[in-house]
């Protein structure tokens, strides 16, 4: 993919070892305090395309990689921790303490991170968030979920699979798939079926270790803003209201006309949010 942005910016890519002999794929632009963008899951860095450009032009080193079983990342081959992962990357950049974005899966590995390397977390900005000990009880989603789980191994699984996906995460319980803007349903497609093609041999291969961040919120001490779509499903507005409610001082900010891809319903509200929270910060 090229990037129309490289005549203001150099971009650095690669990849960073990472425990049990994998790779995370990174990249990264900019210069100054460090801004991390975590995808959500089934997606890759790509997400971030919106938000990358002008968040380098604000005068800041933004990095975007694809977490593990993600994207140009290692496959799974056994049990791994996400924030671990993290940790490593920002040790190979050199990156002290960064600015967490995450988005749903990279909401719940920025919290993860904050409570597990909390020297290495100065802000964290957290959107349509999965939060670790917290487990879906939505009925829209738990039987997507189920359905996900019935179409492993069959003939059109795949396709099956990454269909789910898009019910609950793009479209949300209030909307027919025929409510959703065709090109930004077919980029998440796209996008899911090439993770589950890819990664197709790490289904099952390991679990993630996480912290369980449910019943640890209130140790986090960094500024934090949590956004959630007003189209999403009931378990993500209950994990915001949970970290609006016991991170101390997080402030929760809703969506209209969004389900649980933000960044990209309602880019210009999502933008002005971060940019005026970055804004806000000592960094």
């Amino acid at each position: 993919m090229t990037h129309d942005f490289q005549a203001w910016s150099e971009i650095d890519n690669g990849t960073v070892p990472i425990a049990d002999d994998g790779e995370l794929f990174y990249e990264t632009a900019g210069s100054g305090p460090a801004v991390v963008l975590l995808h959500g899951g089934m997606l890759d860095q790509h997400m971030w395309d919106e938000q990358f450009s002008w968040l380098v032009n604000s005068g800041l080193r933004v990095v975007r990689y694809d977490s593990r079983g993600h994207g140009l990342s290692s496959t799974v081959t056994g049990d791994w921790a996400n924030h671990d992962d993290l940790a490593a990357l920002l040790d190979a950049l050199d990156i002290p303490r960064a600015v967490l974005v995450g988005l749903s899966h990279g909401s719940r590995v920025a919290l993860d991170t904050a409570l597990a390397h909390p020297d290495r977390v100065s802000a964290l900005f957290l959107a349509a968030p999965g939060v670790s000990g917290r487990p879906f009880t939505d009925p829209f989603v738990l039987e997507h979920i189920r359905e996900q789980v019935a179409a492993i191994g069959a003939p059109d699984g795949a396709e099956r699979y990454v269909e789910h996906f898009l019910r609950m995460w793009v479209d949300g319980p209030y909307r027919a798939p025929s409510a959703v803007h065709p090109g930004f349903r077919e980029r998440m497609r796209a996008s899911a079926s090439a993770n589950v093609e890819v990664h197709a041999d790490g289904v099952g291969a390991g679990m993630p270790l996480e912290v369980g961040a449910a019943d640890r919120l209130t140790e986090i001490k960094v500024p934090t803003t949590v956004l959630d779509g007003d189209l999403d499903s009931t378990d993500i507005s209950a994990n915001a209201h949970a970290i609006a409610l016991q991170v101390p001082g997080a402030r929760r900010v809703r969506i209209p006309a969004a389900g649980h891809m933000v960044n990209l319903e309602n880019t210009p509200l999502f933008d002005q949010e971060l940019h005026a929270f970055l804004s806000s910060l000592a960094l």
